[in-house]
């Protein structure tokens, strides 16, 4: 506990004041002008009042803050000690008597010793405070003892000896204890001091006046008597609220100990054997100052037994203590030598890791870890020897440790360096096991990056992937990204079960026809990836082999599932993002699928080029029919010996303010995937008719021929949208020619000619477009009911160079070989994609009596046909 501040009524300038004016006393006793008893008397009887009155308002005021007597008893003790002191001298002014300065000095003494053991700081307890008082009685008995059997020996006046001995023995018990309270308070020394000073200026005024001194030896006593209560007060005052806490109950062994006995030991020790041997022997005073010793040594190694047996038990409670917390701890905790030799090890050894001393202790640390982590370990441990770790966070080993069955174990190991503590002088290890830690991140690693239904890597593996490949190895690869059609049909014909047999299938054979560097993952749904560390040559060849094996089919219990599979590939290039090797490997997959299924593309910029125009074309198509960007042109079929036109064909033009004109061969299959190529047909129909309607009324006899994709034409309802749009307009049905591109009948050849079928039915003619640039079969060519074949202009081209006078051994053009088979047929037949005079005179000499193409007309909206149609009106 400290000395609390509080406020002293008194100033420093009162205690100023008095010591002048005791001061001014003492030089005017000096000087004569006083008697000294009287003047010793009033200074120090008015210095005592003074400082003993403020010392005891202080402790007042130190109960009042506290509320508690502890810290205000020093502080009272003190007062009442100077209060009695200067009492004492202050009676000598009515009778100077040195039995009434002896009591005084017991009374001092008594209550000094007690006010400085009672200062805070200076004993905190009662055992604390006999052993502060045993000791300095020990040193104050032995010193007069010393001092009794110092020459010259004789009989000393009994106040003389009292004052002696209070005097030996409070400066002793007052010294000690100031001495040890001044670790803890600074103030200590003053107050301990001032008690000092007073007790010797007291004790020397004692035995000056039992000797009967001359009255002005007396004034030698006199500075001790001033001096020694204002010190205490100045101490008092300068205690600090704020100082450190108490020490608790912490081993008294420095200036109370034995050590601190041995020199007045030692002094009373020779001046027995001075004594003895000038004397020769010990009258009773110095015998019962030599017995007076035996007791407080007596009680002072009781004391000092107790606490050993105290600390005994306490070290052995604190050891058992420390027993029970690295039993009952979750690491093992080893003890390394210099030469990592296991020294020691904590009992919980065996409840961790089934190991036993014997298995562990006098064996090289490293030598218990896996043959793999020993090096790094030993590299680990020498440098903490050698003090080339960085101070902070004890550094970590990540280890396997064998334990007592034999098994490795993850373990995580934090070295401490406790060699500059002499108790342990080594390296101190604290082994965990991180067993199930390392269990749980490889399952949240799983989770987080495979794919639980196939068990593949997923996106995120993928991509962390080909990061580090690119940054460790430095070797580019390429990547495969893989899309599976016809999962959505599996999914929904099937169920969902039998789409996920599949996916397990795929991923399975993923696995077996990659490499052994490269890695197969899982996308999403039906799209998967490899990235393979091959080159161009062999990634393609990788494409190959895997297109083969992932379009096998699928044998599944009841059923087999047949699937139809693009791949597109990229190389992964120095610079390029994970995104950007992903975004191009997609760009070629999509391109592969537009151009049909079970193919592998390669990724170009041209590629790219096409498919952003696609994406442009998928952006602005919907709402352009609302906007108003479509229109429609019409290019005659003109008869070819007399070059009149008998109909013309509709075709479509898309005119974008950012595209610029489109044509339909970009235009509809984006529609179709759209989902909007029966509103455009349907409008271009309408749109058509209105105008065929238009010319009719101005006497142009002229057939309409509109083209129109197999997906549209085998929908339930596009005979009857046909037939009314027909019958809004008023054109007869055999007005209307109906054309489909040979290409594009393969798409589903019966209902194709089915839908033919009803449209001829219902009076509409009907066309195959492009004959010859597909690969019609001419088993197809009689199934489909159509009225015109209209050769498409390659053929035509691949004709010119014929002429009549040819030898035998050419073969005749294949456009005679078209028509002819026409005829048979019953077709009527169109050339097409006429382009020069030459093609259309090879057409009409293989016997094609209609034709179409750039020679004879271009394509040109309505103001302009209408224009050509009077240009060449027939003669009536």
């Amino acid at each position: 506990m400290s000395l609390t501040r509080a406020r002293i009524s008194a100033a420093p300038l009162v205690d100023g004041v008095v010591a002048m004016v005791a001061a001014a006393l003492l030089a005017a006793a000096y000087a004569g002008a006083v008697r000294p008893v009287l003047a010793i008397a009033f200074a120090s009887g008015v210095v005592g009042a003074v400082t003993g009155f403020q010392l005891i308002r202080l402790a007042l005021q130190i109960h009042a803050a506290q509320h508690s007597f502890g810290p205000c008893r020093g502080a009272g003790f003190l007062g009442v000690g100077v209060l009695a002191g200067g009492g004492s001298v202050a009676a000598l002014a009515w009778t100077a008597q040195s039995v009434i300065t002896a009591i005084g000095l017991g009374v001092t003494v008594v209550a000094f010793v007690l006010g400085v053991l009672l200062l805070p700081g200076a004993a905190t307890t009662t055992g604390l405070r006999l052993r502060r008082a045993c000791d300095g009685l020990s040193i104050g008995v032995s010193l007069a003892f010393a001092g009794w059997l110092m020459p010259p020996p004789g009989g000393m006046p009994p106040a003389a000896l009292a004052g002696f001995l209070f005097a030996v023995g409070g400066l002793s018990i007052v010294t000690v204890t100031a001495l040890r309270a001044a670790h803890y308070r600074r103030a200590a020394l003053l107050c301990g001091g001032g008690a000092g000073v007073s007790v010797l200026g007291l004790a020397l005024l004692t035995m000056l006046l039992a000797y009967g001194a001359p009255d002005h030896t007396l004034l030698a006593a006199s500075a001790g008597l001033v001096v020694g209560p204002l010190l205490i007060m100045a101490g008092a005052r300068r205690a600090d609220v704020v100082d450190e806490p108490d020490p608790v109950d912490e081993p008294q062994t420095r200036l109370s100990s034995y050590p601190l006995l041995t020199v007045p030991a030692l002094l009373a020790m020779l001046a027995a054997l001075y004594h003895l041997i000038t004397v020769g022997s010990f009258d009773h005073t110095s015998i019962l100052l030599g017995l007076a010793v035996i007791p407080t040594v007596v009680i002072r190694e009781v004391m000092s037994a107790a606490d050993v047996r105290r600390y005994a038990r306490r070290l052995a409670e604190q050891g058992a203590h420390f027993r029970s917390l690295v039993s009952g701890a979750n690491d093992l905790t080893m003890v390394v030598d210099d030469d990592l030799v296991v020294r020691w090890q904590s009992p919980a050894a065996a409840r961790l890791f089934g190991l036993s001393d014997a298995d562990v202790v006098g064996r090289p640390f490293p030598a218990l870890m896996h043959p793999d982590d020993a090096a790094e370990v030993t590299a680990l441990l020498t440098a903490v020897l050698a003090e080339r770790e960085t101070p902070g966070r004890p550094p970590l080993v990540n280890a396997r440790l064998r334990d007592g069955y034999g098994v490795w174990r993850d373990t995580e190991s934090t070295v401490g360096d406790q060699r500059a503590i002499p108790e342990v002088g080594a390296l101190v290890v604290h082994v965990r096991d991180v067993g199930e830690r390392r269990h749980l991140e490889r399952t949240l690693h799983q989770l987080a990056f495979t794919d639980q239904l196939t068990g593949l890597p997923n996106r995120r593996e993928l991509m962390r992937t080909i990061v580090s490949q690119r940054e460790l190895s430095g070797h580019m690869g390429a990547l495969l990204v893989i899309d599976l059609h016809g999962m959505t049909e599996v999914n929904e014909v099937r169920g969902r079960e039998i789409g996920d047999a599949v996916l397990i299938e795929v991923g399975r054979r993923l696995r077996i026809t990659v490499g052994r560097d490269d890695l197969p993952a899982r996308l999403s749904g039906d799209e998967f990836a490899v990235v393979t560390v091959e080159g161009p040559m062999l990634a393609y060849a990788l494409g190959t082999r895997l297109l083969t094996a992932l379009t096998e089919p699928y044998h599944l219990p009841g059923m087999i599932v047949h699937l139809n599979v693009s791949i597109g590939l990229a190389e992964l290039t120095t610079g390029d993002t994970v995104d950007d090797v992903l975004r191009r490997a997609d760009l070629a997959r999509r391109r592969a699928r537009q151009l049909g299924r079970d193919r592998i593309e390669w990724y170009d910029s041209y590629l790219e080029e096409q498919l952003l125009h696609r994406m442009d074309l998928e952006r602005e198509l919907p709402g352009a029919l609302d906007r108003g960007e479509f229109d429609v042109v019409y290019q005659p079929v003109l008869a070819l010996p007399e070059r009149q036109p008998v109909g013309v064909e509709a075709l479509l033009r898309w005119r974008n303010p950012t595209l610029g004109t489109v044509l339909p061969a970009e235009v509809m299959p984006v529609a179709e995937d759209l989902g909007i190529a029966g509103e455009i047909d349907q409008w271009v129909l309408a749109t058509a008719c209105r105008q065929l309607i238009s010319w009719s009324a101005a006497g142009r006899d002229l057939w309409l021929a509109v083209n129109v994709s197999p997906r549209e034409l085998v929908s339930s309802d596009f005979v009857t949208r046909v037939k009314a749009v027909l019958a809004e307009h008023e054109l007869p049905l055999e007005r209307l020619v109906v054309e489909v591109a040979e290409a594009q009948v393969a798409f589903d050849v019966p209902a194709v000619v089915a839908q033919l079928g009803a449209l001829r039915a219902i009076g509409v003619r009907t066309a195959l477009d492009d004959f010859g640039a597909g690969q019609a079969s001419l088993a197809q060519l009689r199934r489909l009911p159509v009225d015109l074949l209209k050769i498409d202009g390659a053929v035509v081209a691949a004709s010119a160079n014929w002429q009549p006078g040819d030898p035998p051994g050419h073969s005749r053009p294949l456009i005679d070989v078209v028509v002819n088979l026409g005829k048979r047929l019953g077709l009527e037949i169109i050339a097409e994609g006429l382009e020069s005079n030459a093609q259309v005179s090879q057409a009409e000499a293989a016997g094609c009596h209609l034709g179409q193409g750039f020679a004879l007309a271009h394509p040109a909206p309505a103001e302009r046909v209408e224009a050509f149609l009077e240009d060449h009106r027939a003669p009536s």
